[in-house]
């Protein structure tokens, strides 16, 4: 378990216990009960960390005082507080400019300065064809802009900046999903870009590609021949990516035609 010091641990006493100790020491602390009235919570919470979130059994006011927390020795000392027995090893202390801190724990401006280096990570990351790590960089920066954005109204100035920032890292997630073949999921982030910026080249490309993965064809020709109207540059692209939805339906015709032949020929024997 870590524990972080001076950010008010449910169980205070223990950032006191840590605090009198040395790394690689084992202790046994006996602490008034008076002190570890919250101790029952706090363990259930250490006992559930980890299991499927639907198999949690929640407490409210009136459950607690009908059904407990649902494990007996917690509920008995629930009923009859006592004081407690801590045995704690203390494996390793690191400083503060030495921890990497969780996200809930940093505040605003620190997860807003946080992003560019995620996308940075992920950018990196992808150049060494590492796709799911680059991925789940790109994961943690949308995360963290999505969170932002809900503390924000949709017609704040503050939601749109944090809008413009996710953005172009939700196109990058949508890449690496493309290599990956996740072609519906591609489809999705990518309409989400589309909705607040309809000429973003990258992402009607990638949609489109994305399209021919999932073999919706008439789709995939629509995103090319838009993206070759707002950039005629692009022409000859698109004309190879046309082309070659053109051949893969060939191709597919055939196969279904053959399929069909095998289909009556064994239905005649």
């Amino acid at each position: 378990m870590v524990l972080v010091i001076g950010h008010k641990f449910k169980l205070e006493v223990w950032e006191t216990i840590i605090k009198m100790m040395a790394v690689g020491e084992v202790a046994s602390f006996t602490v008034k009960k008076e002190l570890v009235y919250s101790y029952p919570f706090v363990s259930k919470t250490l006992r559930e960390l980890g299991q499927d979130p639907s198999k949690i059994k929640h407490s409210c006011t009136m459950t607690l005082q009908t059904e407990g927390i649902g494990y007996s020795d917690l509920d008995e000392l629930i009923s009859n507080p006592t004081d407690l027995e801590f045995i704690i090893e203390l494996l390793k202390v690191e400083r503060a400019d030495e921890y990497e801190r969780d996200v809930w724990q940093m505040s605003i401006q620190e997860r807003l300065d946080f992003i560019p280096s995620l996308r940075e990570k992920g950018n990196n990351l992808y150049k060494l064809k590492q796709y799911d790590a680059a991925e789940e960089a790109y994961s943690q920066a949308i995360a963290i802009c999505e969170q932002l954005m809900v503390r924000e109204r949709k017609s704040d100035d503050e939601w749109k900046n944090l809008n413009k920032i996710k953005l172009p890292i939700l196109l990058n997630y949508a890449q690496c999903k493309l290599v990956k073949g996740d072609y519906y999921s591609v489809i999705e982030h990518c309409n989400t870009i589309l909705e607040y910026d309809e000429e973003n080249e990258k992402a009607l490309y990638r949609r489109g590609k994305a399209h021919v993965g999932a073999w919706n064809p008439d789709l995939a020709e629509e995103d090319f021949k838009r993206l070759k109207s707002i950039n005629p540059s692009t022409a000859n692209m698109v004309e190879k990516e046309l082309e070659n939805i053109k051949l893969l339906r060939k191709q597919k015709e055939a196969k279904d035609k053959n399929a069909l032949k095998n289909l009556f020929e064994n239905g005649n024997t």
